[in-house]
């Protein structure tokens, strides 16, 4: 079955916490956004001793306007592009209440609920900032914090990295030619329509936050022109009134099955390239979905105007490359994000282009007990996602999962890193894109395996009789 939470599959609430196991591994939790506090309470249920470090002093993370963190890309309109029960942690339903797609701030009310309920606050050291981590030669990691305390450093077994990727701005690079009068932002420092209003707004990208941006310029703005190099197939949040993501598929079907369903919601969604934006080079499906319920109201009525690629800056104008131009004193450049931990060592581990091949998105096969939490770009939404990591995680260190042997570790994760680059067209967003439910149910199965492997390592050997390991024939 597709993946759909209800609410009779919410928890009883955690009243008494987990004794933790001394005798595990010991580990390090970077973060306490959506995707640590589902690793941190994946540990916590199986007894994982663990330290849990937020630079903030709240959980959320991009999900909470201007967050403390300072990391956040949120904005007062942002609402979500998964509905509720295909959004929501497995075993903690969103409220019954919350529209088909949720307000930025019940998604952030859900997640501090989330945090209390299976009482993991008290778990969390806010307001430090993991420094630095680095891999000593017994295998084992050193991370330095910097907190209220002064600067730490502690060693542990394994480092869980959950510091999100939709933090440290991609900016067009090469610049544009030209120079420009006026203000530039990326859209991670867009928060309200007070930044545009009574402007002349040029919104640059393809993506949800360009296109939330553009309609929103289109309403207060004095001109709103939106410009894309590439066109994007634009789907529909709702299809005969539901929610469209609910018209799910079995995660056990191929990624065809997934892609054709994103091609009848392109289809019945409508073309925007015929009101005016570039028309799509690549088939719906072979993109990471966009969604928007207002840009085709937004372009019909004249409150957006379309455009193509930027061709260079003129003062206070931007040119475009087919020879027209439109007058502007802020640039909103929606230009996507790079991956990147500033406590890794480049030298050690580095994304370029956003290119880090991982098993099964969570594991790097040179780097053992460093797991990445989060680090995936769904056709759906990363929360269920990072959950399942996460316990894939606690059972690893719990010794209740076994991994295959190293060779076929790297065969699987060439094999889908080589899939996935024949399903979407080259590009830094695709470079880490998943099909939501095949993700689950791939790790699901991975996962049973690899306990059935793990159980099979405890059983203890019986000697066949007569065998080179039966000595019961030499006692005396």
């Amino acid at each position: 079955m597709a993946y759909l939470v209800k609410q009779r599959h919410r928890a009883p609430a955690v009243t008494t916490p987990v004794p933790t196991d001394p005798s595990l591994p010991r580990a390090c939790v970077i973060g306490a956004g959506s995707s640590g506090i589902a690793a941190a309470k994946a540990l916590a249920e199986a007894g994982v001793p663990f330290d849990w470090f937020e630079q903030g002093s709240v959980v959320g993370g991009n999900w909470v306007l201007d967050n403390p963190n300072g990391q956040s890309a949120c904005y007062e309109t942002l609402e979500i592009n998964t509905s509720c029960p295909r959004m929501a942690y497995s075993d903690f339903p969103m409220p019954a209440d919350y529209p088909a797609y949720a307000r930025h701030d019940q998604v952030a009310a859900y997640f501090d609920a989330y945090v209390d309920h299976f009482a993991l606050r008290d778990r969390i050291t806010f307001e430090t900032t993991v420094v630095e981590v680095a891999r000593e030669p017994d295998g084992s990691w050193t991370v330095r914090t910097d907190g209220p305390d002064g600067t730490r450093t502690r060693t542990y077994d394994a480092v869980l990295v959950a510091n999100g990727h939709h933090w440290d701005p991609r900016w067009p690079d090469p610049a544009y030619p030209g120079t420009f009068d006026g203000e530039q932002i990326h859209a991670h420092d867009y928060r309200s329509a007070d930044q545009l209003r009574g402007r002349d707004v040029v919104v640059v990208g393809s993506g949800n936050s360009a296109l939330d941006i553009s309609v929103e310029a289109g309403r207060v703005a004095r001109s709103a022109v939106l410009s894309q190099r590439r066109g994007q197939w634009v789907l529909r949040k709702y299809l005969l009134g539901r929610p469209s993501d609910q018209a799910a598929l079995p995660g056990w079907l191929p990624w065809w099955a997934t892609a054709l369903r994103l091609r009848i919601g392109a289809l019945t969604s409508g073309n925007v390239a015929r009101l005016g934006l570039p028309q799509p080079e690549h088939k719906p499906g072979q993109s990471h979905p966009v969604q928007s319920e207002g840009i085709r109201e937004a372009l019909r009525s004249g409150a957006v105007t379309p455009k193509p690629a930027i061709e260079r800056l003129e003062g206070d104008r931007v040119v475009f490359v087919d020879g027209t131009s439109a007058p502007a004193d802020l640039i909103v450049w929606a230009t996507g994000y790079k991956v990147s931990f500033p406590f890794l060592d480049p030298s050690l581990l580095a994304a370029p282009d956003n290119e880090l091949p991982l098993w099964k998105r969570t594991v790097h096969p040179d780097l053992p007990g460093l797991y990445f939490i989060g680090l995936l770009q769904p056709v759906g939404a990363v929360m269920p996602l990072a959950e399942a990591q996460g316990v894939w995680v606690a059972e690893t260190l719990a010794g209740r999962y076994t991994p295959p042997p190293a060779d076929e570790v790297r065969r699987q994760m060439a094999a889908d890193h080589e899939r996935n680059r024949r399903q979407f067209y080259a590009s830094p967003r695709h470079t880490m894109e998943v099909d939501f439910d095949h993700y689950l149910w791939d790790l699901e199965r991975e996962r049973r395996r690899g306990a059935s492997r793990a159980t099979t390592s405890r059983m203890p050997v019986v000697p066949v009789p007569g065998s080179p390991d039966d000595i019961s024939g030499s006692r005396p």
